[in-house]
Formats: structure tokens, C-alpha cells, sequence
């Protein structure tokens, strides 16, 4: 609002953002000064009691002035941020003359602080998480947002090893809080799962299924030692993984907080763990499954923690031989699978590389696992690549940042064929090209967006969290898709004679 004083008016580039009492006090402070020539600041604390006290012989004005007020919300700086406050710190007093011009005079202050040096008044917390939500919005459009000076959050051991620290040293529970930060739980999880996943997808013959459910009769207790093996040996590679490089795991964010790096355990009881969970899982494996899968799971040990961990500070190649790692699994839970189907020695050219091509599925889910790394880690490690860069760590990230986002797209675009390849594989339906068609486009288009900008502009982030959500996806789909199952339901529900089993134990019968 504006009071209708015309010395206000010339004024006007003052007083534009200032309420009627400011402006009321301005100008009894201005009449003053001009007549009596005095150099006292403006909001003086005599002058405020003055005002204060004049204030009660304007009711009148002060009740006209608020029946024109405006019914707009103001906003949060209206009376705080104006420009008189700023002109009447101490640095000029304007003051109508007698004959109604504007006459100003400047006062010199030894020691003022200006609008400028003082603090912003405080914000609410609502208002705090409102700025702060614009500025992450404002940064996550802009190049800056990827700047290489960007962190992450601690990964899950390390996490685990500061939730560890709050116990006291000689307790129970720090140490085994401890040993399972060692094992890196959400990766040993994901290795778990890509094992599982393959078991259950396997084409069993008709003579190993049940004619009244639609889950194949493979032996509980074949997935349990191929649970509790593949969780030990990935246990015991992850070990040795830290044991290696706990200088680098300093230097970095997500990683410093782990238990070698905070010396929670000693490198003796992280030997003992890691020599261990390897002995334990690849006995489970060999005596609870068959040998191939036994020698499978010591070949993952020896390739994570004797060949990938070494080259990571040798050559950026190290990322190639950390996706075998991780297409090795699939194939763990393929031939388990196969080695309670198998009619011959049961050797691993059976399981593995079958004459009748029923081993085809578990390469490609191999092939599918191998190839997800790319577009899952290569966004993840460009987002830190310069904490890779000071760690000494060869990461394509920052070596050569255009191949980079090259090797992300090239590998995000053979999932198609891959699942179609599932399909014509038997191991799916055919439905299943067509409803892991959408998830595959996603995730080629970020693919798209991460090699176009290099990073840049959010392409990495969204690109990561394509490849997260990605992966479970496409496994829940093949589940839900797995060939011949939905037959089977459907034949239990109506009862319908299995015709594969009566010709099987027909021929058993010929035979005998």
C-alpha cells in the first residue's frame, strides 16, 4: 500500500516496498531531521519510542489505512527485505525541504555493516526444506549437478560396520555385526537371487513334474545347499576383496567406514572369516548339489578376488572380468538344476554344454547378467569418478569418459535379443518378448540420454536407477512367463490326463 503523501510519491523508488507504519515513521523522521539538522541514525531507539508513542493518537489513520489493505497473501521478505531499511542504515537520509523539494544528505559511518555484510534472517524449516528442495531441482538440471566432486551414499557394509561401532568392542553382536558388513549383504543378496532364478526356470522333463501343482518337484533340499553354498562363497570373495584394498576403501565415500578401514577386525579374524565361508560354501555346493557347481562357485572366489580386485588398479579391463563374475552365478543355478534331470554321467559337458541344446537357457541368463553390469556400473562409477581417480582406480569413468557411456548403451541393446532368445530357447513363453519389451526400451532409452550427454545433465543418475529397477523386472517377468507352467495349472484346475507321463511309464513298462 501507499499513503497518499506526495513527498512519498517523489520518493517512490524508497518507499515501494515498505508498510504504511515504516512509511509513517520515515516521514516523521525526515520532517525532523530537516528541521533540526540532526545526524541520529534513523531507527534510533528514541526515535522508535517517539514513534511508538504518536502511534497511539493515529488510531483513526491507522484503522483507514488497513480498510485498503490488500487481501493477497504477502510474501515471506515483504517487510523484512525493502529498500528502506537499506537507504536509512546509516548511509543517506532523504528529507522533503521546506518547499517541498527532496533534499539528501550523506552522513559518513566509521564502522557500519551494510545490508550486504549482515546475515539472512533465519528461515522456518518448512521454509529451509523448501529452498533446499528448489537449489537439488535447479542442480540436478544443470551440468554442475554432475560435477565430478559428487559423492554417494555408504553402501551397505559400510553402514552396517557404523552400526556396528555403537556397541561396545568386546561385544557379541558389534562382531557379528562386523562379519556381515565383510560380506557386502545386498551384493550377496543380488548374487543369491541370479542364482535362484535359473534354478527355477529350468524345463523340467515331464516325468520330474507333478500332474496336480504347477511348481516342479526339484528337491528342496538341492536349493537349500545351493543357497547356503552361493551365499558363503560370495561371502568369502567380498572378504578378500576388502582384505585387499583397504587403503583404497579409505579414500573413497561410499567406502570409508568399513570395518578393515575402522579397524573393527582384525586382518587375522578377516582371513579366518573369508578362508572359512569359501571352505563351508564350496562344500555345500559339491556334496549338497554336484561337482560342477562346486567348481563354478571356487572359480567366482578366485576371479573376484584374485583377478578383479588386482586389475583394478592395472587397466580398466577390470570391468570385463567383473561381469563374468557376475554371469557366473546363473549358470550355478542352471546346472543344479540340470544335475537332477540328468539321464547320463551327469559330468559338466552334460550340464553345461548339453548335445540336446537344454542347456542353451542358462548361458543366456549368464549372457543377461553379464551384460546388466555395464549399464549398472558405468553410470554408478561416473558419478565418482574422480574419488576413483585419486584412489588409483581404472575406471573408464574417468580414463576415457566418452567409451564410457559407449559400453552403457552398446550392452543395454542386446537384452532384446536375450530375451528373445529365452523364448526360442523354451525356456519362456512367447509372451515374454513382448512384456519385457517396454522395460528394455526404458532402459536403452536412458542408455540413449547417458551416451548422448556424457553424464551430464542427469543422464547418469537416471540411467543407474533404469539398470536397478531393471534387472528384478525382467527375472519376475520370466517367472511369471515360464514355459509349460500355466498349461499345467490349467490342466490340474480342469483335470485333464497328462499324456507325457502315461507315454513315459508306458515305455518304462515296454522296457522292463
Amino acid at each position: 500500500m501507499r499513503p497518499p503523501i506526495s513527498p512519498l510519491r517523489l520518493q517512490r523508488g524508497i518507499f515501494e516496498n515498505a508498510c504504511w507504519q515504516c512509511t509513517e515513521r520515515a516521514l516523521l523522521r525526515a520532517e525532523r531531521g530537516a528541521a533540526t539538522k540532526s545526524s541520529a541514525r534513523f531507527f534510533s531507539k528514541s526515535t522508535l519510542s517517539r514513534a511508538s508513542a504518536t502511534r497511539s493518537n493515529s488510531t483513526a489513520a491507522a484503522a483507514a489505512a488497513a480498510a485498503v489493505l490488500p487481501t493477497h497473501r504477502f510474501k515471506a521478505g515483504y517487510f523484512v527485505s525493502n529498500s528502506l531499511l537499506a537507504r536509512f542504515n546509516g548511509t543517506q537520509v532523504a528529507s522533503p525541504s521546506v518547499e517541498g523539494s527532496v533534499s539528501t544528505t550523506q552522513e559518513p559511518r566509521v564502522a557500519t555493516a551494510t545490508t550486504a555484510d549482515r546475515p539472512a534472517p533465519d528461515l522456518l524449516p518448512h521454509r529451509r526444506r523448501q529452498a533446499a528442495r528448489r537449489k537439488a531441482a535447479e542442480d540436478a538440471s544443470s551440468p554442475e549437478s554432475d560435477a565430478p566432486t559428487a559423492t554417494m551414499a555408504p553402501d551397505a557394509s559400510s553402514l552396517l560396520a557404523a552400526a556396528a561401532a555403537r556397541h561396545p568392542a568386546d561385544s557379541l553382536r558389534r562382531k557379528l555385526s562386523s562379519f556381515l558388513s565383510l560380506s557386502k549383504p545386498r551384493l550377496t543378496v543380488l548374487v543369491v537371487l541370479s542364482a535362484m532364478v535359473p534354478y527355477a526356470l529350468y524345463p523340467v522333463p515331464a516325468f520330474l513334474s507333478s500332474a496336480a501343482t504347477a511348481a516342479p518337484s526339484l528337491s528342496p533340499l538341492t536349493l537349500l545347499f545351493l543357497t547356503t553354498g552361493t551365499t558363503l562363497c560370495s561371502a568369502a570373495a567380498n572378504a578378500l576383496n576388502m582384505l585387499y584394498e583397504p587403503d583404497t576403501d579409505a579414500k573413497m565415500t561410499r567406502t570409508r567406514t568399513r570395518p578393515l578401514v575402522r579397524r573393527l577386525l582384525s586382518t587375522r579374524a578377516a582371513v579366518a572369516f573369508a578362508i572359512g565361508c569359501g571352505v563351508v560354501g564350496t562344500g555345500a555346493l559339491y556334496w549338497g548339489v554336484n561337482p560342477t557347481v562346486a567348481f563354478l562357485g571356487a572359480t567366482n572366489i578366485v576371479l573376484y578376488a584374485g583377478m578383479y580386485t588386482p586389475l583394478k588398479r592395472i587397466s580398466a579391463i577390470n570391468t570385463w572380468v567383473g561381469a563374468i563374475v557376475g554371469g557366473i552365478p546363473p549358470l550355478m543355478g542352471w546346472a543344479a538344476a540340470a544335475g537332477e534331470s540328468a539321464t547320463a554321467d551327469g559330468t559338466w559337458r552334460e550340464l553345461l554344454f548339453a548335445s540336446d541344446g537344454s542347456s542353451l537357457g542358462g548361458w543366456l541368463f549368464a549372457a543377461i547378467l553379464f551384460a546388466w553390469q555395464f549399464p549398472h556400473f558405468m553410470p554408478l562409477s561416473w558419478g565418482i569418478r574422480e574419488e576413483y581417480k585419486a584412489a588409483g582406480l581404472k575406471m573408464l569413468a574417468w580414463t576415457n569418459p566418452a567409451r564410457n557411456a559407449r559400453v552403457a548403451l552398446r550392452y543395454s541393446l542386446v537384452f532384446i535379443p536375450l530375451c528373445l532368445g529365452l523364448c526360442a530357447a523354451g525356456v519362456t513363453e512367447w509372451s515374454f518378448a513382448l512384456t519385457s519389451a517396454p522395460v528394455n526400451l526404458w532402459l536403452v532409452n536412458e542408455a540413449v540420454k547417458f551416451w548422448r550427454h556424457e553424464g551430464h545433465k542427469g543422464s547418469a543418475k537416471k540411467l543407474f536407477w533404469a539398470s536397478v529397477w531393471h534387472l528384478p523386472v525382467i527375472m519376475v517377468l520370466a517367472l511369471a512367463q515360464k514355459k509349460g507352467m500355466w498349461s499345467r495349472v490349467w490342466r490340474s484346475v480342469v483335470g485333464e490326463p497328462v499324456e507325457e507321463e502315461d507315454e513315459f511309464f508306458d515305455d518304462g513298462e515296454d522296457a522292463a
